[in-house]
């Protein structure tokens, strides 16, 4: 099943997806509006909508509660983006200028919380305890990655552990309580629900360890942001950790140095450093095997086209380019 199926599986859901997205952006604060607006409609691959809706349907369920989590988790995503781009004083997302570049770091951090507070309203309205169990538990592991990546930046002493660390609490946590969501709604048995959680987690996975693949293995024009964002940042993520592991004591002693200052003075030896300790490959092999793991988990589920295109996501996940 390819991405084109899974679109016209779900078409209508993600249609009314999108019209409750729009009807929750509005307030009567011309700013929020216009920055909101912005950020939704600036190209997104609506990836963890999808899997609520996939992960609900996959479970048999027949109502349209699945509408308002999609919009949900999508008001969640996009209010991390918003901080993190002013956190990582981003400038390009999805080829175009982030809101921060646009209307300055205070306005985006404010609508990144009004999308925060307007998600919780709308859970609210679910009127599901388990709703608000599941995101509240999500937003917080978020908040907690965020800051343990933080506190991992500039430091060469980072450990691959630690960094697993960081993408399972900042990426896949709304992976894995979005897909978790798709049970929980339907009232599937604890093993269903477990299931889902799993495959959401390993999924989330598997799609941060190919971003950080391609900050150091693509284009801008395909990732739509700038190459070596990360490095510039001083992320230590896991195809620079792998080469300091991997590579000779000079290139690890200076991969430290780089690390340890940021910017991105050095990164055509970063890059080439990288190519030649076989870096990218591992951390491709790595997110394949999350993928994997994303799909066995969905074993536990009756066959289904829904089933189907959720093991479909796990292969476009480590297959795509941007």
């Amino acid at each position: 099943m390819d991405l084109k199926a899974i679109s016209e599986l779900i078409a209508d859901d993600m249609q009314a997806v999108n019209q409750t997205i729009l009807s929750n952006l509005k307030s009567d604060v011309v700013l929020i509006n216009q920055i909101g607006a912005y950020i939704v409609n600036s190209g997104g691959k609506r990836l963890r909508p999808q899997i609520v809706l996939l992960a609900a349907q996959a479970c048999g369920y027949k109502g349209q509660g699945h509408i308002d989590l999609a919009a949900i988790i999508e008001f969640i995503h996009t209010a991390t983006l918003l901080h993190d781009d002013v956190v990582d004083g981003s400038d390009l997302r999805r080829n175009q200028e982030t809101a921060n570049a646009v209307w300055g770091n205070e306005a985006s951090v404010l609508v990144g919380d009004f999308l925060y507070s307007r998600s919780f309203e709308m859970m609210v309205s679910v009127g599901q305890m388990r709703v608000m169990d599941v995101l509240s538990h999500a937003t917080n592991r978020i908040a907690e990655g965020e800051v343990l990546q933080l506190l991992n930046c500039n430091n060469p002493e980072t450990t691959e552990a630690d960094y697993m660390e960081v993408i399972k609490r900042k990426t896949a946590t709304l992976f894995e309580a979005g897909a978790r969501l798709g049970g929980v709604i339907t009232d599937a048995s604890p093993e269903q629900e477990k299931a889902m959680a799993d495959y959401g987690l390993h999924l989330g996975i598997a799609f941060q360890l190919v971003d950080d693949s391609l900050d150091y293995n693509s284009s801008n024009e395909d990732i739509g942001k700038n190459i070596g964002d990360d490095l510039a940042e001083g992320k230590p993520t896991l195809p620079l950790l792998q080469a300091m592991k991997v590579g000779s004591e000079t290139q690890r002693k200076k991969l430290q140095e780089i690390i340890e200052k940021g910017g991105l003075d050095e990164i055509d030896f970063v890059m080439e450093t990288i190519r030649t300790t076989d870096a990218i490959v591992y951390t491709e092999n790595m997110a394949r095997q999350e993928a994997q793991k994303a799909k066995a988990a969905l074993e536990a589920i009756p066959p289904s086209p829904y089933r189907d295109a959720l093991a479909a996501l796990a292969d476009f996940s480590v297959a795509r380019t941007s």
